[in-house]
């Protein structure tokens, strides 16, 4: 499957050269396929509660989006030794990485840009946009990667904007914003649970 995030790390190795609660065991996990479709688990800024998008198959950057027209799509990443905190993520990385077409490199970011935090390994990382009724709730989404600065600050599960915000605020988290756009619409728990496992990367 082509790589729908491939150029997150090329964006943060420019960056970079330039200076610049505890998860529910149950949560859904990994990458699942449903026709020529990916689906996969969420959390709802508002709510934090989970949600799901679909994206087609080798979906590669809209590179004429209008990027005031797209809404982002937070990509929260956890070192291992956060893993007895946060618990289950979205996409798992250790042990076999569950979201195979982006998890790798998001994971090879994060251990490049702070490697004092995820230089030992990298537990996983969460998607959290925003569903239904949000402000920013669309069907084309950037994506923004979340890094963590300290190893304490990773042990806070945020599946929230008022989370999101906090950590940054003080400074216990960054952002780095890509040029990489997809399309994708929100599906209901029953079409992620109809559809197929992807296997996952080594």
């Amino acid at each position: 499957m082509k790589s729908r995030f491939g150029s997150v790390l090329l964006v943060a190795v420019g960056i970079l050269s330039t200076g610049l609660g505890v998860a529910n065991a149950q949560i859904a996990s990994g990458e699942r396929q449903l026709g020529r479709t990916v689906v996969e688990p969420a959390y709802d800024l508002t709510t934090g509660e989970a949600i799901y998008l679909m994206t087609p198959m080798a979906a590669t950057s809209a590179a004429h989006a209008d990027e005031n027209a797209a809404s982002p799509l937070y990509i929260v990443v956890y070192p291992s030794s956060a893993a007895n905190a946060v618990g289950t993520m979205n996409c798992a990385h250790e042990g076999g990485d569950n979201c195979a077409d982006h998890g790798p490199g998001i994971a090879d970011l994060a251990a490049q840009a702070e490697p004092g935090v995820y230089g030992d390994g990298v537990w996983g990382h969460d998607h959290v946009m925003d569903g239904p009724g949000g402000p920013d709730f669309n069907v084309t989404w950037q994506v923004v990667v979340v890094l963590f600065t300290n190893p304490a600050a990773a042990r806070t599960h945020i599946t929230t904007a008022a989370q999101l915000d906090a950590a940054i605020a003080a400074g216990d988290a960054f952002s780095i914003v890509t040029p990489t756009v997809i399309h994708g619409n929100l599906v209901a728990g029953a079409t992620y649970a109809r559809a197929t496992p992807l296997p996952p990367a080594p």
